[in-house]
């Protein structure tokens, strides 16, 4: 498809990188070249100007692309970006809208300003830190079929009964999970079978329904309590989100920001939580606020660095669960080697959803993708798909079915029940399929098939 991004910011690079690499042509407009020089090296058409002028929109071929993606300063901007496209004849549109007051008002005006789509990349990251906080053992959950499945990655703890054990034995100990990824060391990746063997430190992807994998981490001797107490260092809206979804769960939240003039805002938007101005970074404030009492503490500044400090010394003076914000996407290989606890990345986050959009757009009669993560540091994905009557998956035992290398299908939801597929079990037309898989870019549920081995 030819999309064009409108910004060339952090999400409008994410968003050109990761399109490019799905095969899409990628134009972006920005009135910034400095902005612009950094995509120069990619096969990018880069097309400097204002992104809300005719003129600029027209250049970059607007009125010929397939989908257009604002991802401008403001709000406004972006709304007016894609009613400007969407006038000039682009297929679809997909609008940055970051101001929670706007949330209700676009949902009514959404067919009136033409878009197909708008996303928050604020609130999509807050989100995924309150799924962990709610059981903090996990590095990391993402949620499938409507919260009725859910994706968890926890490291296996020196001592782990898992330790040693080959997958084909985990059913001595009735665990009703399915192991469906392993990360061992800075660079190992696996989609497992059977034969493979865990170790400790082992960092395992597995699949299982809320109440089963709290009893998993029961039998792992792991702590399942959600976080209680929570102390949020910087004042940005993924704190303010995060906090007002974990004032909902009924945590005590208290946050610690520098700009007394955000502090007053989220007092006002925050009435339940604590807002204290002062430094994240101060080791005495931190002790006067009982940092050594927290259940997690969450690392939200807009400075990395000071995001890494603090979660450091967090983590060096208890045993809170600790989360960590990383805007930058270099030297990843230092931060996955530090402590940092769940590490999360708002850009990656917010291009899953657009990248699941694009995928669901190119292929509009198929089975499309309805829910997309970038899982194992970005290695694999687990993508959930509506099987259709005609899909060539349907009807045949799983067994049978010609899978390509490095790819489960972890979980099937028929008819509100969540089935942990076995060799004999056939996917049915309506069913929502989980998988998990290295080989990125699938489109459908028939792209899991592996050509080569089916017999013309």
């Amino acid at each position: 498809m030819k999309i064009v991004i409108i910004g060339a910011g952090k999400i409008g690079a994410t968003l050109a990188e990761q399109l490019l690499v799905e095969g899409h042509e990628i134009t972006v407009i920005d009135h910034r070249s400095a902005a612009l020089e950094n995509l120069s090296s990619a096969d990018v058409l880069c097309i400097e100007g204002n992104g809300i002028s005719v003129e600029t929109q027209l250049e970059a071929g607007m009125n010929e692309a397939d989908l257009a993606i604002a991802v401008l300063a403001t709000d406004e901007q972006n709304l007016l970006a894609c009613l400007i496209a969407k006038k000039l004849g682009v297929g679809s549109t997909i609008a940055r809208v970051r101001n929670p007051e706007y949330a209700e008002g676009i949902r009514l005006l959404k067919e009136d300003l033409s878009l197909n789509m708008t996303f928050n990349p604020e609130f999509a990251c807050a989100s995924e830190m309150a799924r962990v906080l709610r059981a903090p053992s996990a590095i990391k959950i993402d949620s499938f079929c409507r919260g009725k499945v859910e994706l968890h990655k926890v490291r296996l703890p020196d001592g782990s009964p898992l330790d040693g054990m080959k997958l084909m034995e985990l059913g001595k100990l009735h665990t009703g999970i399915l192991i469906c990824a392993v990360e061992r060391g800075e660079n190992e990746v696996f989609i497992p079978d059977g034969s493979f063997v865990l170790k400790a430190q082992d960092r395992i992807s597995f699949i299982a329904k809320p109440k089963t994998a709290a009893k998993f981490f029961q039998k792992l001797g792991i702590q399942t309590d959600r976080a209680k107490q929570v102390m949020l260092l910087g004042g940005g809206k993924i704190s303010y989100y995060l906090a007002k979804q974990m004032l909902d769960l009924g945590a005590n939240v208290k946050i610690i920001e520098t700009n007394p003039d955000v502090c007053q805002s989220l007092a006002e938007m925050l009435p339940e939580a604590t807002v204290l101005n002062g430094d994240g970074t101060d080791e005495k404030l931190l002790a006067e606020e009982g940092l050594k009492d927290m259940d997690a503490i969450a690392s939200l500044t807009g400075i990395d660095e000071e995001n890494v400090l603090m979660s450091l010394y967090a983590r060096s003076m208890t045993k809170a669960k600790i989360i960590t914000k990383i805007n930058r996407t270099t030297f990843s290989h230092i931060i996955d080697s530090m402590d940092l606890g769940s590490v999360f990345h708002p850009r990656y986050i917010a291009a899953n959803l657009v990248v699941r959009f694009v995928r669901a757009l190119a292929n509009s009669q198929g089975s499309n993708v309805e829910t997309l993560y970038k899982i194992v540091g970005g290695k694999a994905e687990a993508l959930e798909f509506r099987a259709t009557a005609g899909s060539a998956v349907c009807g045949v035992p799983l067994m049978n079915l010609p899978t390509l290398p490095n790819l489960l299908i972890g979980a099937i939801s028929r008819g509100g029940k969540i089935l942990t597929p076995g060799g004999r079990d056939v996917i049915e037309p309506g069913d929502s399929v989980i998988v998990v898989t290295t080989v990125t870019g699938l489109n459908d549920l028939d792209d899991i098939i592996d050509k080569r081995r089916t017999k013309p």
